[in-house]
């Protein structure tokens, strides 16, 4: 079924989110801007997190999370460690929402209306997919430039 095949996305690409954070040497690079990129890999790491505990852990799985979003992009300085145990803590809220949804739950429209038109579940669960391996592509590039 897809959402067995959505953890196992997820779950791999969490688990590369977190080898990339591992891998700075220097983590104060993990805060680093300059020019075009505007982004820091630990902005990066920690949009990511509040992205999928919003949109699987708030909304399909009732978690209560409260998404901060603006602090996912000023917020600095957050330790490696904290970044990898909210990586890790994401990787546990998406396995467990996944798992308990149905084929049935994947056709139903998706809670919220966030591309103009009403979407499947699914097509959302894809969506996030990609969204993630897109911002992991930046957090690599980032880590090259800045930490070398």
């Amino acid at each position: 079924m897809l959402t067995e095949t959505l953890v196992e996305i997820f779950t791999r690409d969490l688990n590369k989110l977190k080898i990339e954070i591992e891998g700075y040497k220097n983590e104060e690079n993990l805060w680093l801007v300059d020019k075009e990129i505007t982004n820091s890999a630990g902005n990066l790491c920690l949009h990511i997190v509040g992205n999928l505990n919003h949109f699987i852990g708030a909304i399909l799985g009732h978690s209560g999370y409260i998404r901060q979003r603006d602090l996912e992009f000023s917020l600095k300085n957050v330790s490696k460690t904290e970044l990898l145990q909210q990586v890790d803590d994401t990787i546990d809220l998406v396995e467990n929402v996944l798992e308990k949804l149905s084929a049935a739950d994947l056709e139903k429209q998706y809670p919220l209306v966030l591309f103009k038109e009403p979407m499947s579940t699914e097509y959302f669960l894809v969506h996030l997919t990609t969204h993630l391996s897109y911002h992991l592509g930046q957090i690599n590039y980032h880590k090259r430039l800045m930490d070398s």
